[in-house]
């Protein structure tokens, strides 16, 4: 009977890490698509898939699209996101910054994040300025492509750091690889810096500023950037830059950061 009920218990386990396997490659995919060929590219049983994408169907996680039985991610999403918006501090304190930020410099201006190994852009505000520069918000990006990346990872020592990051993640778009040992040592130099500002590994004529927000024990949860076209970015460098600790720092305050050095964890 015991064998039995943790039988049904991992079956039921299974289902739900498969339900939001569907749902994650969907949001990757950002575009409707059958059952038949979502149980394709993720590799499982078509039959688990058709039953999982009804339930999810059922619920409101899942709605067709395009009338042929393609299906995206449902309205309930948004719902729940919204709903968990209005309860995250750093969700809901960002937004007010950004248009703050992109106001005051007249760039984009950008709040990002870790995505399991990946880096994203969480929430952006597109500059005045009649040439624009915007990114997807929740493209998954190569960390060592991005400027925030330098401070997203200080808390985790070197190994932690080649450990984490997709070794095909260190070829750049250019089509050359960064060198690991140089990737951590821009993450300790940005850590004690407080910033890192570089010429965009993705967009050629970009240059890039991120800053860390950090939560009460110091760590770098989230970082603020712009991204600005690369002449304007450099000869604005240090107003951009100002602007850009000022807002981070606080930020930080309101997560409950009060200023004391974080503990990178650096190995020597």
């Amino acid at each position: 009977m015991a064998d039995g009920a943790e039988d049904i218990v991992s079956r039921r386990t299974r289902g739900l890490d498969r339900a939001f396997e569907i749902l994650e490659f969907l949001r990757i995919k950002r575009q409707p698509m059958r059952p038949n060929e979502i149980a394709v590219e993720i590799g499982a049983p078509r039959s688990s898939v058709y039953e999982l994408v009804n339930l999810l169907l059922r619920h409101g996680m899942l709605d067709y699209q395009g009338g042929d039985g393609r299906v995206f991610l449902g309205r309930k999403l948004y719902f729940l996101g919204t709903a968990h918006a209005e309860q995250f501090d750093l969700m809901r304190e960002s937004e007010d910054v950004l248009a703050h930020l992109a106001e005051e410099t007249r760039e984009t201006a950008q709040m990002c994040l870790l995505e399991g190994h990946k880096y994203t852009v969480a929430m952006m505000r597109e500059g005045s300025r009649a040439f624009r520069i915007s990114s997807n918000i929740g493209e998954l990006v190569p960390i060592p492509w991005t400027a925030s990346g330098r401070l997203l990872l200080a808390h985790l020592t070197d190994e932690e750091i080649v450990a984490f990051i997709p070794e095909e993640d260190f070829m750049l778009p250019n089509g050359q690889r960064l060198d690991p040992s140089r990737f951590i040592a821009e993450v300790r130099q940005a850590a004690l810096d407080g910033y890192f500002t570089f010429n965009s590994e993705v967009a050629n004529f970009t240059h890039c500023f991120a800053v860390p927000v950090r939560q009460s024990d110091g760590q770098c949860v989230a970082t603020l950037c712009l991204v600005a076209p690369k002449e304007d970015g450099l000869r604005h460098w240090r107003t951009h830059l100002d602007s850009l600790l000022g807002a981070a720092r606080a930020l930080s305050e309101k997560l409950g950061y009060n200023g004391r050095r974080e503990d990178t964890r650096r190995v020597k």
